[in-house]
């Protein structure tokens, strides 16, 4: 998420910040990382450097290398654990080339196993995930408002208002808002 066209927000320079950081405690150069996550070397390379902030997709193939959830990965950014984190202290993370907003509703903790998220998807917005970022993570779809397609599996859900689905994440997954308008959800996320 950018404040300014010009300047990464603080959120974007502290995951730039943490990504290098990863990738140097393994030792991989940025050739090393493109080949094991399909991000292109420059992609990474501008991240890395807060020049652009990385897509859904891009950071979930990290966060698979990595093996890290998204939300903990985007919860390591922030500066010290808490118990409470009011709504306006939620990290906020946003991808405006798919329409989709995320913002962690649980106060980030790398030690624990669950956590929630809050996710909303522009109408017509597609997310396509190629794989999970932990495998055989568990997940649990819930809909405040709209419509969402959840393809897991290559079984397609359609979930409306209410309705909530649990699944757990083998392979690719893919999140559609089917209505006209936006939808809104809670990602609850449970680590095997």
């Amino acid at each position: 998420m950018r404040e300014t066209d010009d300047a990464p927000s603080l959120v974007d320079a502290r995951l730039a910040a943490r990504l290098a950081e990863l990738r140097a405690e393994r030792g991989w150069s940025l050739g090393d990382l493109a080949e094991r996550s399909g991000v292109s070397r420059s992609t990474l390379s501008r991240a890395e450097r807060a020049e652009t902030s990385p897509t859904a997709a891009q950071l979930n193939r990290l966060c698979a290398v990595y093996g890290r959830t998204m939300s903990r990965l985007l919860g390591e950014v922030e500066a010290e654990p808490a118990l409470l984190v009011r709504a306006a202290e939620q990290l906020r993370w946003e991808d405006r080339s798919a329409g989709f907003v995320r913002r962690a509703v649980s106060p980030p903790h790398a030690g624990l196993r669950g956590e929630l998220v809050e996710g909303r998807l522009a109408a017509g917005a597609d997310l396509a995930y190629d794989r999970p970022p932990v495998p055989g993570l568990e997940q649990h779809v819930w809909v405040l408002e709209g419509a969402l397609l959840v393809t897991a599996q290559d079984v397609e859900h359609h979930l409306g208002t209410g309705d909530c689905l649990r699944m757990r994440v083998w392979g690719p997954t893919r999140f559609r808002c089917a209505g006209p308008g936006d939808v809104r959800y809670v990602l609850a996320v449970v680590l095997p």
